[in-house]
């Protein structure tokens, strides 16, 4: 980690560039259908030429795969799915020796009820583990299984209540996620000095950092109230006595002062933090508070969200992506620091999502890239969006494998009485398995993904998008991302200019302005599949970048990115 302040002493991430692989779906080199370390051992030349600096990789730890790895029985241990530690120092050797870092997913808000930490907790009411995770009696006034016996209100983020009965003591664990994904109870120090003890050995193993996992929910308030139920809803929404609960800095604080302070090797953390506000992000990312050194925060990956949720698309509103972007941009701006990202595995394809996967499915995805890419911060690329992959025609429930998605559709069409055509339209344009597919690789039989039957179905647009295609067409989104992440490690008005919206109000126009020791750059995206004339003055300067081989100076065409070195305005 670096703790001196941004402009003082740029820290190495401002100018790196993150790549999130998926191990499940990245590639197999076994043959039984599953990704796995060797696997991405096999494809490090392919990411040391794009360019990334650090990989982040999703969970390998072993694990039962309730929630495909974010369910851990053993921290210290790689899942036989996915190899073997040897394999894994196998992988940090070799990333380290192409001069990429590696970070690992930190899960530790929950464990697997497979954990050895939770099968001596539920042994008995008087192990001494008990109290290392949340456990209470029914709600007063009822027995222990009944309706509504549950503790509190509170509602899973994958359906149903949040609530467990374990039967051989009659008391009630706290789940947020899945009933095998019971919430480890921070209040005890012993599950904090364990945490930090796990965190330590992999530091020490080589590790560069951790991508901690709901990291903001692990402080919760000890009294554990009753949620207000949403209109329509079943349960009670416990997030505000979870979310950067009232010891969240302490936690973190500490984390920092047991595991990080006194390393001097480069090392990174971001904490995963849904519901952050940036008035929070300042707190944890301040340098000289010794927290962590991004966030990611899900403001706008919410704006399509309509008053149901995440399952009630509405689509984006440019302006609502301008005025979360430019407030979070001038936010951060003298304290802390941004993560920039619009895929990962828990979001659906960017370029399905957000542009047009069919007729300018190359225009979009490379105008997305150039917007995030040249903001202030530090981005983070998903598996195969840099070939942009897209959201999947699933048919039928029984296309799915994640579990929330399932879940959903099981509590919306039965307990909530939903349409079940309309319940999968929703899922499917929202579903986390559409970036879980297998990774595209070739036109080959299972795209190149795997010699065997994929645990997932791969995309049957695999013949015509995959990274040979991709790599060797001329217009290629791989080679676009390749010159973006190029710029970022070339320019310092890209790593730490000054940020300014422009056109505020344009509805299609996304301008901006990157200001820097004398240099400016302008940014220009028309986000829409129309032509778009610009004003006059926006459209001079020497031409940096762009996805279209002409330019008009006073027309954008159809989901046009344009990068101009101007003049300081």
């Amino acid at each position: 980690m670096n703790t001196a302040p941004i402009q003082d002493q740029p820290a190495w991430w401002t100018h790196a560039v993150v790549y999130q692989v998926y191990p499940r779906s990245f590639a197999d080199s076994d043959g039984d259908g599953v990704g796995d370390l060797g696997g991405i051992i096999g494809k490090l030349d392919y990411l040391a030429e794009l360019g990334v600096d650090v990989l982040w990789l999703s969970p390998v730890y072993q694990s039962p795969q309730h929630d495909n790895g974010y369910d851990i029985s053993d921290y210290r241990r790689i899942d036989p799915a996915f190899g073997t530690l040897e394999q894994f120092s196998e992988l940090l050797a070799g990333a380290h020796h192409r001069g990429m870092k590696l970070v690992m997913d930190l899960v530790v808000n929950h464990t697997s009820n497979d954990h050895e930490w939770f099968r001596e907790a539920s042994s008995s009411i008087d192990s001494p583990k008990r109290d290392w995770y949340w456990w209470r009696d029914p709600r007063e006034g009822f027995t222990a299984g009944e309706p509504g016996a549950e503790p509190t209100n509170w509602g899973s983020a994958f359906s149903g209540p949040a609530w467990t009965l374990d039967p051989a003591s009659g008391q009630y664990y706290l789940h947020l996620f899945a009933p095998q994904q019971p919430d480890l109870n921070w209040e005890n120090a012993e599950v904090r000095s364990a945490v930090y003890e796990m965190m330590n050995w992999w530091l020490d193993l080589g590790v560069d950092g951790f991508r901690m996992d709901v990291i903001n929910y692990i402080s919760k308030d000890p009294a554990l109230p009753d949620g207000v139920v949403p209109a329509g809803g079943l349960w009670g929404d416990g997030a505000p006595h979870f979310i950067s609960g009232p010891r969240i800095h302490d936690y973190l604080q500490e984390m920092h002062r047991e595991v990080f302070s006194g390393r001097t090797a480069d090392l990174m953390t971001v904490g995963e933090m849904p519901g952050a506000t940036l008035e929070e992000a300042r707190l944890f990312t301040d340098p000289a508070r010794q927290e962590l050194d991004m966030i990611f925060q899900f403001e706008h990956v919410g704006l399509d969200y309509g008053p149901g949720g995440k399952w009630d698309y509405r689509g984006l509103d440019l302006q609502d992506l301008k005025t979360s972007w430019n407030r979070w941009q001038k936010g951060l701006a003298d304290t802390g620091w941004n993560s920039l990202y619009l895929n990962n595995h828990d979001q659906p394809r960017l370029v399905s999502r957000f542009g047009d996967d069919t007729r300018y499915r190359y225009e979009s995805a490379t105008l997305w890239a150039t917007l995030l890419h040249l903001h202030r911060g530090t981005p983070y690329i998903y598996q195969g969006e840099e070939l942009g992959m897209t959201n999947v025609p699933f048919t039928t429930i029984g296309d799915f494998r994640d579990l929330e998605s399932i879940n959903y559709y099981n509590e919306a069409t039965t307990a909530l009485g939903r349409d079940p055509e309309q319940v999968l339209g929703m899922i499917r344009i929202m579903s986390r398995d559409n970036a879980r597919t297998p990774m595209q690789w070739t036109a080959g039989p299972h795209a190149g993904f795997t010699t065997g039957e994929p645990w997932l179905a791969v995309n049957p647009n695999y013949p015509t998008i995959n990274a040979d295609t991709d790599r060797s067409a001329d217009r290629s989104i791989y080679g676009y991302y390749q010159r973006l992440i190029k710029l970022r490690h070339d320019s310092a008005v890209v790593r730490l200019g000054t940020f300014t919206l422009i056109e505020e109000s344009h509805r299609t126009l996304y301008a901006f302005t990157r200001t820097h020791d004398g240099e400016t750059l302008t940014v220009l995206g028309n986000v829409s599949g129309e032509e778009l004339a610009l004003p006059p003055e926006l459209g001079e300067g020497e031409v940096v970048l762009g996805n279209y081989p002409a330019q008009d100076p006073l027309r954008l065409q159809p989901w046009e990115a344009r990068l101009l070195r101007t003049a300081i305005r």
